[in-house]
């Protein structure tokens, strides 16, 4: 099977490496076309990226010699797929709200789909927030999405925040078996990689932790709502429940969001032992599909009393697997759980890959 040629905006920075180097050797997919800021136009990847690579695993050499367009020349990407070496764009631009929700917008306009890591189309009442094994149906909001807009090919999807992956689908899992939640408290330690390079000056970090992140908080009780929400008349609408309280702090972790839920249930109660059958026996059409970035397990429980931890934990099933610990009654709510995910593949470039696998699953992409 031929694979499909695909863009990254934003290919120089932190997220944009980590899709470079998670599709290096993609059964799909093949990075046919970089783009990043004007000061990074014209020049080879690798000369673009010299001095300021920040993973341990590098890209593979003809991604090296793919010249960097401007991403703001949304022509330069047209021409690119005119001649077969850009199908579609995964977005991990870093610019403000506005101008990456415009530019998004263009790209999607002159029929080229945009999977984004962005937060700027997170709110935008047509467009999917994608977790694939949670909402995968609300892929079905995309032809009304194109129609509203007079797109013939392109349209926009989104995952969401990194930090609220970790506890959605053990969440989701539970109300699937028939426990849904009412209510949760959830306290987030998250990593520095979280804040892209160079990030938090480490004088901030060294022997420290940080107990506020910009709008983190907000994301965290709200985009799970639309997750779990539902189409109606040619929007999403939010779910009302679960109520979520979030706190929202920095760590000095390198990678891996780290998450302890109280939760509370809306009505029956199962026991501990049936919440951990329910996370095992878990499983969403990325799995079922069998598509190439799922985990075969997508939730992973420890026994151990002191698990998960980041260092050990994170890179589980090609980090793309949440692993959690620690279940057990609480005292105010019903119970309380420690949940971990790998920010930056999962909770970024990763969750892109996967949404992008279960969008050609379902005929979007080609």
């Amino acid at each position: 099977m031929a694979k499909i040629p695909v863009g990254i905006l934003g290919a120089t920075g932190m997220v944009g490496q980590q899709y470079i180097t998670l599709l290096n050797d993609h059964p799909w997919f093949e990075v046919r076309y970089v783009a990043a800021s004007p000061r990074s136009a014209g020049k080879k990847y690798a000369e673009a990226v010299s001095g300021r690579w920040h993973l341990a695993k590098t890209f593979a050499p003809h991604i090296g010699g793919l010249m960097v367009e401007d991403a703001n020349d949304v022509s330069r990407a047209v021409a690119a797929f005119k001649k077969g070496e850009c199908s579609f764009v995964f977005s991990a631009l870093e610019m403000g709200k506005d101008e990456t929700r415009a530019l998004e917008d263009a790209y999607a306009a002159e029929g080229i789909p945009v999977i984004s890591n962005a937060s700027a189309h997170r709110w935008t009442p047509d467009v999917p927030v994608l977790i694939a094994e949670i909402n995968p149906d609300h892929t079905d909001i995309i032809p009304i999405q194109k129609k509203a807009r007079g797109w013939d090919r392109g349209f926009i999807a989104v995952k969401p925040n990194c930090s609220i992956q970790s506890y959605m689908k053990p969440i989701h899992a539970l109300a699937q078996a028939g426990y849904p939640a009412q209510r949760i408290i959830v306290s987030t330690m998250q990593a520095i990689s979280g804040a892209g390079y160079p990030g938090v000056p480490s004088l901030d970090m060294i022997d420290n932790i940080v107990p506020y992140i910009g709008g983190e908080e907000e994301k965290s009780e709200k985009e799970p709502l639309k997750i779990f929400g539902s189409i109606e008349n040619g929007v999403i609408k939010n779910a009302d429940f679960p109520k979520i309280s979030a706190h929202c702090n920095r760590v000095p972790v390198t990678d891996g969001h780290t998450a302890c839920i109280n939760l509370e249930f809306a009505a029956k109660k199962p026991s501990l032992d049936e919440i951990k059958a329910v996370w095992y026996a878990y499983k969403g059409l990325p799995q079922t599909a069998d598509l190439p970035m799922a985990p075969k397990q997508p939730i992973i429980y420890r026994e151990e009393e002191n698990r998960p931890q980041p260092r050990k934990d994170r890179d589980a099933d090609k980090g793309m697997a949440v692993v959690i610990g620690r279940l057990r009654p609480c005292n105010v709510f019903d119970i309380r759980f420690t949940a971990l995910s790998h920010n930056t593949v999962r909770g970024a470039a990763g969750g892109g890959i996967l949404n992008a696998e279960l969008l050609k699953h379902k005929g979007y992409l080609s």
